[in-house]
């Protein structure tokens, strides 16, 4: 793969891992959550499963970074992003990261598609 096709990958891991890390160490600004979403904050959050979903984003950066893990990596962190769309589109009716998630993560299946073949063959 020549640099510009990794493009959507690497952008894909940054914004993952950038998140993932930055909600152990606080290094950018949270706006408060308000109505709808922060119930549904409150919930994830007291419960422990935005602490997983965190972690699972940090190791799933690593792992689009690994050229071998890479395909892995796109499939495991798939319903993640389709669900930070729908929670963009459903709960917090402000469409917005979700959607360019979903395009980058789109992007670079499509680029190695090769390797989901035999999966639906």
């Amino acid at each position: 793969m020549n640099i510009l096709k990794q493009i959507p990958v690497l952008l894909l891991a940054l914004i993952f891992l950038v998140f993932g890390l930055n909600f152990f160490l606080h290094f950018l600004p949270m706006p408060p959550a308000t109505g709808n979403a922060a119930t549904f904050f409150g919930v994830i959050y007291s419960t422990g499963f935005l602490t997983v979903v965190k972690v699972l984003e940090i190791i799933f950066a690593i792992l689009l970074v690994i050229k071998s893990t890479r395909a892995l990596a796109l499939l495991l962190m798939a319903p993640i992003v389709v669900n930070i769309l729908l929670y963009e589109l459903l709960i917090a009716h402000a469409p917005g990261i979700g959607i360019v998630l979903v395009l980058l993560n789109a992007v670079s299946i499509y680029q190695l598609k090769e390797k989901y073949l035999p999966i639906v063959r």
